[in-house]
């Protein structure tokens, strides 16, 4: 009972945090770390763990399928290069340099260690940068670069992670048994997740029932992360890859009615798995200060020089791998060349947290089953400061920074243009199809039927641009809300004063939401 009242508070706390970052216009991980914090030292607040395995299993898997639901999988296709370039070249990169720097700070510490703690802060985390990035509008193209990097850099972080412990605790390993492991790792994790997928997918085209549908969505990202677990595998190549087999092929495979409710669940549950996780994160940093044994000198400069390596070593592999590859003719012919503040703003957008929180936890105990001494509780520490320094640092400055250079969307009119030719062509087809099944039909539905069709077709060529003060369309929502609530106010009325039973009122409001749900989304 306890623990279930711990769990309740928990997310009224997350619910309020985020509540509260979004009217003042923070980032909601941040307030919520800095909220954990806090409450971590008032008396009596209950004590918070995160264990590794609730992050990797129960955690991750959600927040990394529906990143990949609603990734482009065309746009994600096209962005390969770059997304290949980020995710894996800067990941192992990154793990070595910074593996390097802090075995020169700590020359008694064993290699392998400090390169396990350089592996765990090297992926920026999947939800903050592309939060931001949708928020502050990001071009496109830098929304996928983003999203396609941080679905994929948690895979070789992890591998990495795994490596390095393993030579930690005396395991040969060298060229071919790392290949031998990352093979494995990726290539069981993409035969896993896209055998899923497809099982997946046959069970979503034979469930009619809307409820039923969402289950298998629900269960789909756990039962890929459990099994590619058991067999050893890469559990986030395989969920990614399950995510964007689904994600591209739902239009064909969910009915109208089982899209909606799954978006709106899945909504909800990402919304209270981050906020949990960061508020989480803040209740442990006291937990994990307390047990350091190192001196606060040392401390404070490994963590300096570990914060500093991720913002240099970022900059430093962006630039060249954005503007060198394309000296190639091919990539030059297929790719334009961005500006440089494009660049700047993906280097900028290196966000930690989820991964590197639950990658801490697993590092070895020293002295247990023949590892080597080594500062455990400094490299836990150091990753947690890292993931609070990048939200804090890069999190709260970069709307500031894509304000400051410029780098704004800037496709809405070209989206309306493309939206309203294949609209005027979806138009015709409707008709043609309303003409060769409207014998025996009522004329009035008929015309009602041509006339939706022709204000859908308005609506859309509206978007690219009217002069007046209120498109006909946002008048229409304008009105038809009032109406509604007018109607709304009616229903209620007759059920208090006991003129229609309950359900009458039940379905007359379900009607009435759905439609007002319809125009809320036409106003987004």
């Amino acid at each position: 009972m306890e623990s279930i009242v711990d769990t309740v508070v928990l997310v009224a706390i997350s619910v309020v945090g985020a509540a509260l970052a979004r009217r003042l216009g923070f980032v909601a991980p941040l307030v919520l770390l800095v909220a954990g914090l806090g409450l971590s030292y008032v008396p009596g607040f209950p004590d918070a763990h995160l264990e590794p395995e609730l992050v990797l299993i129960g955690i991750l898997p959600p927040l990394l399928y529906v990143a990949a639901l609603q990734t482009s999988v065309p746009a994600f296709r096209l962005a390969l290069r770059p997304i290949l370039l980020l995710a894996v070249g800067l990941v192992v990169v990154t793990a070595l340099v910074v593996g390097f720097l802090v075995h020169l700070l700590l020359p008694a510490v064993p290699l392998a260690a400090c390169v396990a703690l350089g592996a765990i802060v090297a992926p920026p985390d999947a939800v903050s940068a592309t939060a931001i990035a949708r928020r502050v509008g990001l071009p496109r193209p830098v929304v996928t670069i983003l999203e396609g990097e941080s679905l994929l850099n948690d895979a070789t972080a992890l591998v990495m992670v795994r490596v390095s412990v393993g030579a930690l605790m005396g395991t040969a390993i060298g060229f071919w048994e790392i290949t031998a492991a990352v093979s494995r790792a990726a290539g069981g994790g993409l035969l896993i997740g896209l055998a899923f997928a497809v099982a997946a997918a046959w069970l979503h085209r034979k469930v009619e029932d809307a409820l039923l549908d969402d289950a298998v969505a629900l269960l789909t990202p756990f039962v890929v992360v459990i099994v590619a677990e058991r067999l050893h595998t890469s559990s986030v190549v395989a969920v990614v890859v399950a995510g964007l087999y689904l994600g591209h092929r739902i239009p064909y495979l969910l009915s109208p009615t089982s899209r909606l409710q799954m978006d709106a669940v899945w909504r909800l549950i990402v919304f209270l798995l981050e906020g949990v996780v960061f508020l989480l994160v803040g209740l442990q940093l006291r937990d994990v200060l307390s047990a350091i044994e190192t001196d606060t000198a040392t401390t404070v400069k490994v963590t300096a020089v570990v914060f500093g390596a991720l913002l240099v070593i970022r900059f430093l592999w962006i630039y060249p791998a954005t503007y060198l590859a394309r000296l190639i003719p091919r990539i030059r012919n297929r790719e334009d060349r961005p500006p440089a503040t494009v660049p700047t703003v993906i280097a900028w957008a290196g966000m930690r947290g989820v991964v590197t929180l639950a990658a801490a936890q697993t590092l070895p105990e020293p002295g247990v089953d023949d590892v080597p001494v080594y500062p455990r509780e400094l490299f836990v520490f150091v990753a947690f400061a890292i993931i609070v320094l990048t939200l804090l640092v890069q999190g709260t400055t970069l709307p500031w920074l894509a304000r400051r250079l410029g780098v704004r969307e800037d496709s809405s009119a070209e989206d309306a243009l493309a939206e309203a030719g294949v609209q005027h062509a979806a138009g015709r087809a409707a008709l043609e199809a309303l003409e060769e099944h409207a014998d025996g039909a009522p004329e009035s539905v008929v015309e009602r039927l041509r006339g939706l069709v022709e204000n859908r077709g308005n609506n859309a060529w509206e978007r690219l641009g009217s002069q007046e003060r209120e498109t006909p369309s946002a008048a229409y929502g304008r009105l038809r809300r009032e109406m509604i609530s007018a109607e709304r106010h009616v229903f209620k009325t007759a059920r208090n004063e006991g003129r229609i039973p309950e359900e009458v009122l039940v379905r007359a409001q379900r009607e009435l939401d759905l439609e007002e749900s319809q125009l809320q989304r036409s106003d987004d």
